[in-house]
C-alpha cells in the first residue's frame, strides 16, 4: 500500500508529478481522495452512517470515520473511488446516484504524517439497511449510524456525548451495538471539514424533500 503511486499537486490544485504513497505523506504533498457519506431518513430523522475503522489498521486504528474513503490511485479517475464503497462496506452503489457535495481541502497531521488531500466528497442517500452491510474485516468492523442533529451538537453545539446505533463484527460475528461516543472516537478531521460537509448534506436534504 505504501508503494502505491498517487498524483501530486500544488497549493493551485495543478498536477506536479507523481509520488509513492509513503512518500506523499512524507513530504506533505497535496494528493486526491474520495469520500462518500452514507445518509437516511427513518422515522423524521436524518442519519449519517459512519464505518469502525478495523483496530489492525495502520492510521486511526478503532476509531469512526467517513462511511467510505480512500485514495485515488495515479491511473484513476473520480469514479473509480466506488470500489472503496464496494469493497469496505460490501454492498453496490451506481456513481450517478451520488450527489457530489465539492472538492474540500482538507488537512491533518502527526508525526512524521502529514496528509493534504483534495477530497472529491459525496452524499450517497442510502435504502439500505443496516443488515445489508457487509464489511471487509481487514478494513472495517463495523457500520454506525448517528442521527444527524446529535452530530452537528457534538461537533458544534456543546455536546459531549451522543448514541450510536449499529453493529460490531467480532470473529465473523455481527454483533448488534449501541455506544456513547465523544468527539475522540472519531477519526480528527478538522473542525471545517465538518462544518461545510454538514451544511451541503442539510442543504441537499431539504432539496431532496422538495
Amino acid at each position: 500500500m505504501e508503494t502505491e503511486l498517487l498524483n501530486i499537486f500544488d497549493d493551485n490544485r495543478k498536477q506536479i508529478g507523481v509520488a509513492s504513497r509513503k512518500e506523499v505523506h512524507k513530504q506533505g504533498h497535496w494528493h486526491e481522495t474520495f469520500h462518500c457519506w452514507f445518509v437516511s431518513r427513518e422515522k423524521d430523522q436524518d442519519y449519517i452512517y459512519f464505518q469502525y475503522r478495523s483496530k489492525e489498521k495502520k492510521d486511526y486504528p478503532g476509531l469512526l470515520d467517513i462511511t467510505a474513503a480512500g485514495h485515488l490511485l495515479s491511473h484513476e479517475s473520480v469514479m473509480d473511488g466506488m470500489r472503496e464503497v464496494e469493497e469496505e462496506l460490501g454492498i453496490h452503489v451506481d456513481f450517478a446516484d451520488l450527489v457530489p457535495l465539492g472538492v474540500i481541502d482538507y488537512i491533518a497531521e502527526k508525526e512524521n504524517f502529514i496528509d493534504k488531500e483534495l477530497a472529491h466528497v459525496f452524499l450517497y442517500h442510502s435504502n439500505y439497511s443496516l443488515e445489508e452491510f457487509s464489511p471487509q474485516p481487514e478494513e472495517v468492523t463495523g457500520i454506525y449510524q448517528i442521527a444527524m442533529e446529535e452530530f452537528y451538537g457534538l461537533w458544534f453545539g456543546g455536546k459531549e456525548l451522543i448514541e450510536a446505533e449499529g453493529f460490531q463484527v467480532d470473529n465473523g460475528i455481527r454483533i448488534p451495538n449501541s455506544i456513547n461516543v465523544r468527539k475522540t472516537d472519531f477519526v480528527p478531521h478538522q473542525d471545517y471539514y465538518y462544518k461545510r460537509v454538514l451544511h451541503s448534506m442539510r442543504e441537499q436534504i431539504v432539496q431532496s424533500k422538495v
